[in-house]
């Protein structure tokens, strides 16, 4: 074992010695880890799939696991998912969670926050159990982000039946915008509509697993699971249908059919980049640190099966402008991409791992 991790070591050291950094292991053998978040300037909150979460502490890469979190429904890709914290959590101190509850004999996903304690979560609120639930434990989403204006959005994966994506009485396949919380903002884009569920702001979507809001240009960025081919990032707008399953530019997975009707459709947005084969996107920050000059402003999406972090520019028109792949040699499922106030890099691994990415 001691020679394995020796080996390891001079791996991590010798892949990044021409690239512009060098990468550090924090911690490992902690299950898929799915969210990450830095609570202070030292410790990352970091969430386990199985239902498990934990505190790192950046400087001694010591871990506490924290108690308190509910009961979570950890089969196939749901479980434990996505944390967050907001700009004014020194204030008010509210930690924002995603998971998938058990619902009769079926999973919905979550949205849920709570405060920590010494070293556990109090005053634990679900805040909204979507309409989502299917008798398939897959396309859970779920990812959070929030704006400047004091709302919150949060994903949902269309949870294997592909036809709840265009159902606007289920949240399934779509991305829903809440007040703190959990409320409805009164101009969310179906809030008057008979036909809608209030929460929805966008829908067409399959499995986005990342999103991210620039408050630098007020643009809300999606990235989602297409079928085999056909990863998408989207610019999501309100009240805009995404496509899916009508339109795709991804094939059937038993035969080399297309999905849907075709690659367009009136009435139905079209992505700003596809990605043929699917690197099976899995988180999605933009990059707002000084320490690595030619990545600010790209957005960073972790990858499951082509195993990378996925780095697309962008002009300021939100065009997107140019790929970058690092890491392949690593040869690891990147589950969440995130960074700290002074700019180093942080990523997860379905490997239970943390590494951090510092200029080399």
């Amino acid at each position: 074992m001691k020679i394995y991790v020796l080996l390891l070591t001079l791996f991590v050291s010798l892949l990044s010695a021409d690239s512009g950094y060098r990468l550090e292991k924090l911690t490992s053998g902690h299950g898929v880890i799915w969210g990450m978040v830095f609570i202070d300037d030292k410790k990352i909150l970091f969430t386990q799939r199985e239902g498990k979460a934990g505190i790192l502490d950046n400087n001694s890469k010591t871990v506490k696991m924290i108690r308190g979190l509910p009961k979570v429904r950890a089969k196939g890709q749901g479980g434990l998912l996505d944390v967050a914290l907001t700009t004014d959590f020194n204030k008010e101190g509210w930690i924002y969670f995603t998971y998938v509850k058990e619902v009769g004999s079926k999973g919905a996903t979550t949205l849920a926050r709570a405060k920590l304690g010494k070293n556990r979560l109090i005053a634990w609120q679900d805040l909204l159990v979507t309409h989502s639930t299917t008798s398939y434990n897959r396309h859970f989403g779920s990812r959070i982000a929030f704006d400047e204006g004091g709302h919150l959005f949060f994903s949902v994966g269309d949870r294997g039946v592909r036809e709840n994506a265009q159902n606007l009485h289920n949240h399934a396949g779509s991305i829903l915008r809440l007040n703190m919380d959990g409320s409805v903002p009164k101009d969310n884009p179906f809030i008057h509509n008979s036909i809608a569920l209030n929460e929805i702001y966008s829908y067409g979507h399959r499995n986005p697993q990342g999103i991210y809001y620039d408050r630098s240009t007020q643009r809300l960025w999606a990235i989602e699971h297409g079928p085999r081919g056909g990863d998408e990032i989207n610019l999501i707008k309100k009240g805009q249908n995404y496509g899916w399953p009508v339109i795709s530019y991804g094939k059937e997975y038993w035969a080399p059919i297309a999905v849907g009707e075709g690659t367009h459709k009136k009435g139905m947005m079209q992505p700003h980049k596809v990605y043929i084969p699917s690197i099976a996107p899995s988180s999605l920050m933009i990059y707002e640190g000084n320490l690595f000059p030619r990545w600010r402003g790209k957005l960073f999406a972790g990858a499951l099966v082509l195993k990378h972090i996925n780095i697309i520019g962008v002009d300021k028109n939100g065009k997107l402008t140019s790929e970058e792949r690092i890491l392949e040699e690593l040869g690891k499922r990147i589950r969440c991409v995130t960074q700290d106030s002074r700019g180093f890099i942080y990523f997860s691994t379905d490997n239970g791992e943390i590494f951090k990415l510092s200029p080399g």
